[in-house]
């Protein structure tokens, strides 16, 4: 079929940086690669974009020198770089506004001229932040199609890494459906993109265009099948690789994996950095596990990823955890996953790749982490039979182009050109906010 000629809209688009800039990045790309993508950035990440030469049929850069300027220094000074901050999403409301405001007038006239099919908006990946774009062109025959969302995952209780983690704006995020553009968003929307069945769940009232695709993605070039050495001694080698901060529980799986450690059957390799750094090494010296577990700091993409595929196990107990980039990863570069079964890992694992730990509470997810490890410790065949389905797993379902294929037979669904894709999320869920 013919080439879409696709604006996308994605401010915050990097290849070089991480998380929502990085995946959306990673999205357009394969995009490019069979349509006619047209990128609209902030000037803030032209340069990055233009580094990575991605063959898009344009870069169309909204510059607000005033606004971009207000925007980092509050991020640097104010919310110390943290990203992940709900305050920092509440605070960019306006922001984001702004930029659709100026890409409109920027791009008014050749939206009417009719030199796009379909109007696409990558990012902001949180479902709170609504869209302009779909209140202008509610008159127009340019369709506009939103996602894939993420947002709505509720804090669990009973967890002490949830209460240290949580912030006071998380009981306000039910208000962004008063504020303005928020019902236009979604009301004049062709499609809505769900990244998650929480978020699908809270759209549920859209489920005649609503669809279901994980934020995430691998390259298929991730998904190889890589020839494992002899047994090292006969250990387990488990990973974990994330911020540490209190929400990704990495706490629990110290807890967990340390039996398995003071035996001398396994040997824990902790990926990442954060403020809770000190407390888990001063935690592995309580649990009598130091000399196993090795605390190596934040690495590089690279390194990250090298260190996965030596991996047997990825131990990932996050209890609040929208996408989990980092599973996608494992399950390409053969580490078997265990998880909370929560979330967007909760949505990605399956029994024939991995396992979901239940929500409970601490000591039961201690308990079933620490048996599941045990089994796995002494049978290698399952855990060879494990690796090598979640690599075909990943390679078949879970990359950038597969992706991308995806998200092309929604825009052409969108645009009356095929017939509606069958997407729905893997759990079916009810959110407190319909």
């Amino acid at each position: 079929m013919s080439r879409l000629r696709i604006l996308v809209l994605a401010p915050d688009t990097n290849p070089e940086s991480i998380t929502g800039p990085l995946l959306s990045f990673r999205q357009s790309e394969e995009l490019a690669k069979l349509h006619d993508v047209t990128l609209v950035v902030r000037s803030t990440v032209e340069e990055a974009v233009r580094r990575a030469q991605v063959p898009f049929c344009g870069v169309e850069v909204v510059r607000m020198p005033t606004v971009e300027r207000v925007y980092d220094w509050s991020f640097r000074r104010i919310f110390k770089g943290d990203y992940r901050s709900q305050a920092l999403t509440a605070f960019g409301y306006p922001f984001a506004l702004a930029f659709e405001w100026y890409a409109w007038r920027q791009l008014k006239g050749r939206v009417i001229a009719g030199e796009f099919d379909v109007v696409l908006r990558l990012l902001p990946i949180v479902s709170v932040m609504p869209s302009p774009f779909a209140f202008f062109l509610r008159h127009r025959p340019v369709p506009f199609v939103i996602g894939p969302l993420n947002g709505g995952l509720p804090w669990p209780q009973g967890f002490r890494q949830a209460d240290n983690q949580k912030e006071w704006v998380s009981g306000l995020r039910s208000l962004y459906r008063f504020l303005p553009f928020a019902r236009a968003t979604y009301r004049n929307a062709a499609a809505i993109v769900a990244g998650s069945s929480q978020t699908y769940a809270e759209f549920a009232r859209h489920r005649e265009k609503l669809f279901f695709l994980p934020e995430n993605g691998v390259s298929r070039s991730l998904c190889y099948e890589t020839t494992r050495g002899p047994e090292r001694n006969g250990r387990l080698e488990l990973i974990f690789a994330g911020s540490l901060v209190p929400y990704k529980a990495c706490d629990l799986a110290l807890r967990a994996a340390a039996p398995l450690l003071r035996s001398g059957l396994a040997y824990f390799t902790v990926l990442g950095d954060g403020p809770e750094r000190d407390r888990l090494e001063l935690l592995a010296k309580s649990l009598q596990i130091e000399k196993s577990v090795a605390f190596c700091g934040p690495l590089s993409h690279t390194q990250a990823l090298a260190r996965m595929q030596s991996a047997d196990v990825l131990l990932f107990p996050s209890v609040r955890e929208f996408g989990g980039a980092v599973v996608f990863e494992a399950l390409a570069s053969g580490a078997v996953p265990i998880v909370a079964d929560f979330g967007g890992p909760g949505d990605i694992v399956n029994p024939e790749v991995g396992y979901k730990v239940p929500l409970t509470n601490e000591e039961d997810m201690v308990s079933r982490m620490g048996e599941i490890l045990a089994e796995l410790a002494k049978d290698r065949e399952l855990l060879e039979q494990l690796r090598r389905r979640g690599i075909a797993y990943a390679r078949e379902s879970l990359t950038w182009d597969g992706k991308a294929q995806t998200l092309t037979a929604i825009l052409r669904w969108a645009l009356r050109q095929g017939p509606k894709p069958n997407l729905p999320p893997p759990k079916v869920l009810y959110s407190s906010y319909l």
